[in-house]
């Protein structure tokens, strides 16, 4: 692998992992057009990890305010207010330990994946949006309620997640860990329909994905060894830096977006990629 294909990748990595059109599949895609067979999964995995470093410095108020809540709940002593960060808290470790197990399962899948599969993943995750997008009903505000105590009650349960909401979005994305599905856009669209609001919804699909991208590592570090033998260290660097900065902006476009309600304009792009995918290869 070359500076240039590293670079290439990373900065495809950095964009999609963020934006609801599967880095996985993209990556996929693009090491195949680059002839990159033997690749081995670890260094997907490390790309994914410097994304996880933008998600982590993107969203550090809500991940430390998390920690914090987190550590008076051990310890019993809460604040008035921590309810629904406790239960956020408690739908991020219930959802976790659903992808887990259903992360297992799709590895089999992932690895040697037909390009095929990848490319129905595409059409997969562009239906997906379209329709969380047409039935979203989380852009009416408190002050459109029909009255003050529905307006009370939706501000008291914005920025929260329920048990429910996150055994729904643990599910979605245990799925989205298969080739060409969207993680980010699989859990965001469940959240939203499950009732969440736009922006939590996306908070909630980011933090997410910070215990599974490490458990992801986790389980393919053993096969770092194998991967010196095809990427240099020059080359892992420098794909990890690009995939980082990238990551980075795609967030915040990513995020103005989600609050708009405007993650159905993605299909335009991943429904033709699919069908394209599906003939060319």
């Amino acid at each position: 692998m070359s500076i240039f294909q590293s670079l290439f990748l990373g900065i495809l990595q950095g964009i999609t992992e963020f934006l609801p059109v599967s880095s996985s599949g993209h990556l996929v895609v693009a090491q195949k057009l680059f002839g990159l067979d033997g690749v081995p999964l670890i260094f997907d995995v490390c790309l994914h990890v410097a994304t996880l470093a933008a998600v982590v410095l993107f969203f550090r108020k809500t991940i430390i305010d998390l920690i914090s809540v987190f550590i008076r709940m051990v310890v019993k002593k809460p604040l008035d207010g921590d309810k629904p960060k406790q239960t956020t808290i408690l739908a991020v470790i219930v959802a976790t330990v659903i992808t887990g197990v259903l992360g297992v399962v799709s590895s089999h899948f992932i690895e040697d994946a037909p390009i095929k599969l990848v490319c129905t993943g595409f059409i997969v995750t562009g239906i997906l949006l379209v329709f969380a997008t047409v039935l979203d009903k989380s852009g009416k505000t408190a002050a459109g309620s029909s009255s003050a105590e529905e307006a009370s009650a939706a501000e008291q349960t914005e920025g929260a997640v329920s048990v429910k909401q996150g055994i729904i979005c643990g599910i979605a994305q245990g799925f989205g860990t298969l080739p060409g599905i969207s993680r980010s856009g699989s859990t965001i669209s469940a959240a939203i329909l499950s009732g969440v609001d736009r922006k939590t919804a996306g908070e909630f699909s980011f933090i997410l994905s910070i215990p599974a991208i490490l458990g992801a590592f986790i389980l393919e570090v053993k096969d770092l060894g194998e991967m010196t033998g095809v990427v240099s260290v020059p080359c892992l660097a420098a794909g990890c830096l690009a995939a980082f900065l990238a990551g980075l902006g795609a967030l915040f476009v990513l995020m103005k977006l989600i609050k708009s309600g405007r993650l159905g304009f993605f299909a335009i792009y991943l429904i033709p990629l699919g069908i394209a995918g599906l003939f060319l290869f």
